[in-house]
């Protein structure tokens, strides 16, 4: 730490970003921190861990914990994620709850809410996505959320173009209590670069199948080793699956599949490891992995954590 953390003005906190599934938390997180460290797809559910994005600057240090999207459980992987989404609202100095603006109110909204009002954090209202509607619709929108729940502030965004993002960090800002700098300034994520890679390699086959493969992966890292002479990090990663069908269509014909998952991934984890990546991709079956406590674990689901 810094000599920011003597300095009683200095503000500091921990932000939670909470919303139904596909409403835009990690495309915001990524735009507040400036690098990808949550990956993003079109497909509900994306995230299923707690992902911390650092944002320091001279005034202050916001930690923003980006949550799975709340949803109703159909597994354990699903009741991990929903532990996790709802635990945050206990630990945090700032909510917010974001909405899809282009969906309007909907039960998965009012779910949240009723949750909302056992905490007595400040829950900041973030309309997203305002850049896909006519600003005259806007303000039933506003209305209509804002009588159902006394939020302390309503912020519209647009996550993807930036729009007001600015806005809103000085509202984060201006309302986080006095504090230390938890984190190094330099430091972007309190997660270690072997789960951000295999977040990366998820999300490149979240966008490049469809149907019931994308909640049926996971990806565990089993080697990753820097050749300091060659300037190069050897990554072997295995993509998990539950049916040899869900393999046969990860891998492709001839293997076109898999080498393009690869491929894409790969530019992804050198731009975050700034270095030349060799990248090795295996595809393995694990039937029914999560619904079983024991795979989650392995896989990185611990929720003893939680």
């Amino acid at each position: 730490m810094n000599n920011k953390e003597n300095n009683a003005a200095y503000k500091s906190g921990f932000i939670s970003i909470i919303g139904r599934p596909n409403v835009g938390k990690s495309t915001f997180l990524n735009r507040v921190i400036g690098q990808k460290i949550a990956i993003m797809s079109d497909k509900p559910q994306t995230t299923r861990n707690k992902v911390q994005g650092v944002l320091t600057t001279e005034q202050s240090q916001m930690i923003f914990i980006d949550t799975p999207g709340i949803h109703k459980p159909k597994h354990k992987l699903g009741d991990f994620m929903m532990k996790i989404a709802q635990n945050t609202l206990k630990e945090v100095d700032i909510i917010l709850f974001m909405v899809n603006v282009e969906e309007g109110l909907g039960k998965g909204d009012q779910f949240i809410i009723e949750k909302l009002k056992g905490v007595k954090t400040p829950v900041f209202l973030i309309l997203n996505k305002i850049d896909q509607i006519h600003p005259d619709d806007l303000l039933p929108i506003i209305k209509r959320y804002n009588e159902l729940y006394p939020f302390a502030a309503t912020v519209p965004i647009s996550a993807l173009e930036g729009n007001n993002v600015e806005h809103l960090l000085e509202l984060i800002q201006e309302n986080l209590p006095e504090g230390p700098q938890f984190y190094p300034a330099d430091q972007i994520t309190d997660h270690p670069e072997r789960f951000i890679v295999s977040e990366l390699i998820r999300e490149k086959v979240l966008h490049l199948t469809r149907e019931e493969i994308p909640h049926s992966i996971a990806v565990v890292i089993d080697k990753m080793e820097r050749q300091d002479d060659k300037n190069l990090i050897d990554v072997l990663a295995t993509i998990i699956v539950e049916r040899d069908s869900q393999k046969g269509i990860i891998i492709g014909k001839q293997g076109s599949m898999l080498k393009e998952v690869g491929k894409r991934a790969r530019m992804d984890i050198e731009n975050l490891l700034g270095s030349k990546v060799y990248l090795e991709l295996w595809v393995k079956v694990q039937k029914d992995w999560r619904n079983r406590a024991s795979n989650l674990r392995d896989y990185g689901f611990n929720d003893d954590e939680y």
